[in-house]
């Protein structure tokens, strides 16, 4: 009881003035450890399940019937739930996040990664962090406003995805339907660092996101006996060719969001790495961008990357091979074609007879605006709980469900609420957890910039 009231005090202070109190951080606690007891892996058909329980959590909090939709698709499904806006003329305004998670192996972790535990100041679970931290918080938002009988000039919705994980059929669905929303919040973007002593130190809003592409890249041989070598080896040819890819740099770009969160952070990286963020956020110095690119941690923010994953070829020891291949993930920048970098990968393995092809169906989307309504109502809403920490917009390397939604037109953002410490991120890794102590503010976070952005 003391630790609830703690989350409320939190909530409180971070209200303006005259605002009604955020949901309750015991509720939303509640909710997120239920969630992770879903076991949501692709395949489990476990998502309707975890959908009606959040209906229900709605209903319980006053939304009609009608006002809560749930759409199956296979084993999966999407949840809609809607507050309606005093103005029919305004586009809505949507949060969205995931229910499903990646799968996880009992024996690798050191507790059930579907039995939620609170231990050390932690919530410990499978999707803890990623997305169902959020999707909590978005949950619980929504029932405590419909609770105060808030009503919006902008029609609010919430969306839940059933397979952002895997092949995001869901997301599609959900963004073909609701291609006309004035804007979209991910809780499954962004988000605070905390410093080793668990002070806020910096958030990140992401408004855009590199596209993700794969390639394959093979060549073909009529083979013959391992005894008589021939000139067209495929293996041979290919490494060729992987050494080629692993030699090249894409060409160095940069955005709004690119500049700003360079910019913004030169300072607090310091030293020459330091120097060279802020030189290539303001002139694009093209040293600058060398030796930024030397950096695992920033070359995604200065160019397109394209790096071999897997690899195959041959058939039998004591034959020639037939065949080779390696696939190649690519991390696109925003606003560059999917087939003008398959174009460049074909210019630079400078070899007719191989094969390039995209393999599935990618997507590309270009970075949003940075909008000062969203840039202002997150940066008061983030101050408020966390008082001179430096707010920045940021590109992410990862694809989520906003991709779908920016390449209808729909300016998203990603606006997690979750502060974390660099090293406690363990994301589709082993022993995944999200810490308790902020959750009041995450709901106080999410309360304002809905409320701010809605009227």
């Amino acid at each position: 009881m003391m630790m609830r009231g703690a989350y409320g005090a939190l909530a409180l202070l971070a209200l303006p003035h005259g605002a009604m109190a955020a949901a309750d951080a015991g509720v939303a606690k509640a909710i997120l450890m239920r969630s992770i007891a879903f076991r949501t892996v692709e395949g489990a058909g476990q998502v309707p399940a975890l959908a009606a329980y959040y209906a229900g959590v709605l209903k319980a909090a006053g939304f009609a019937e009608a006002d809560i939709v749930i759409t199956p698709m296979g084993e999966t499904a999407t949840l809609a739930a809607t507050i309606r806006g005093s103005d029919p003329t305004l586009k809505p305004v949507a949060l969205i996040g995931h229910m499903d998670v990646v799968a996880a192996n009992r024996a690798d972790w050191t507790r059930d990664p579907f039995v939620p535990v609170e231990e050390n100041g932690y919530i410990f679970g499978r999707g803890a962090e990623d997305n169902k931290y959020d999707v909590a918080m978005m949950v619980a938002t929504m029932a405590q406003l419909k609770k105060d009988g808030w009503t919006p000039r902008r029609t609010v919705i919430l969306l839940l995805s059933g397979d952002e994980e895997t092949d995001m059929v869901t997301t599609r669905a959900l963004a073909a339907r609701y291609q006309g929303l004035e804007l979209l919040l991910n809780g499954d973007g962004g988000g605070g660092l905390l410093n080793d002593d668990g002070k806020p130190v910096l958030y990140q809003l992401q408004a855009g996101e590199k596209t993700y592409a794969d390639f394959e890249i093979g060549f073909a041989d009529a083979g013959g006996h391992s005894s008589a070598p021939t000139p067209g080896n495929p293996i041979y040819r290919l490494a060729r060719a992987i050494d080629r890819i692993a030699a090249h740099q894409f060409p160095p770009m940069r955005n709004a969001l690119t500049r700003a969160s360079l910019a913004l952070s030169a300072d607090r990286i310091g030293g020459d790495v330091g120097a060279a963020m802020k030189a290539y956020a303001e002139t694009g110095d093209a040293a600058a961008a060398e030796l930024l690119s030397t950096r695992p941690e920033f070359v995604g923010q200065v160019r397109t990357t394209c790096v071999a994953t897997m690899l195959g070829g041959g058939h039998a020891l004591n034959a020639l091979p037939q065949s080779a291949r390696v696939s190649v993930n690519c991390r696109i920048f925003p606003g560059v074609a999917i087939d003008a970098v398959k174009a460049e990968l074909v210019k630079v393995i400078a070899d007719d007879d191989a094969s390039v092809k995209t393999l599935g169906d990618p997507l590309a989307s270009d970075a949003s605006p940075l909008r000062a309504d969203v840039m202002t109502a997150v940066k008061d809403a983030v101050t408020a709980r966390a008082p001179g920490v430096t707010v920045m917009p940021g590109m992410s390397a990862g694809a989520t469900d906003s991709l779908y939604f920016r390449a209808l037109g729909v300016p998203s953002y990603g606006v997690s609420s979750l502060f974390m410490k660099a090293q406690d991120g363990f994301a589709h890794g082993l022993n995944e957890r999200v810490p308790v102590a902020g959750i009041g503010a995450s709901l106080a976070q999410w309360d304002a910039v809905v409320r701010a952005l809605a009227q």
